[in-house]
């Protein structure tokens, strides 16, 4: 193997199979649940307030680069992308890619 494909075999031992073995594991466990159970919906309320806390660090105090663009397009992305999942039948992958177009595009014009 040479020198070059050693960070990507680090990337995939350390990074990739450690969360599959749990994503597996948790299918495997709960197969049989009722999704209506008291303890799914506990899991799926942290797991949504979990996402929520981070998508508002990320906006409200930003690492890297995109500390360099505005606080009010990083809110507008938002927005657009809440919207274009309401208005295409609740499409989270709808409202990814609008939000991302708009802060992508808000980027590029708003450049410091």
């Amino acid at each position: 193997m040479t020198v070059e494909l050693w960070p990507y075999l680090v990337l995939i031992v350390v990074g990739f199979l450690p969360n599959e073995i749990w994503r597996a594991l948790g299918l495997v466990l709960g197969r049989g649940l009722d999704e209506g159970s008291e303890i799914v919906v506990w899991v799926q309320a942290i797991a949504i307030a979990v996402l929520a806390a981070v998508i508002a660090k990320i906006t409200l105090a930003p690492p890297g680069a995109l500390a360099g663009i505005p606080l009010a397009l990083r809110l507008a992305a938002i927005a657009c992308g809440f919207v274009a999942f309401l208005l295409v039948r609740r499409s989270v992958f709808a409202g990814l890619i609008v939000g991302e177009a708009v802060l992508i595009i808000g980027g590029l014009i708003f450049q410091s």
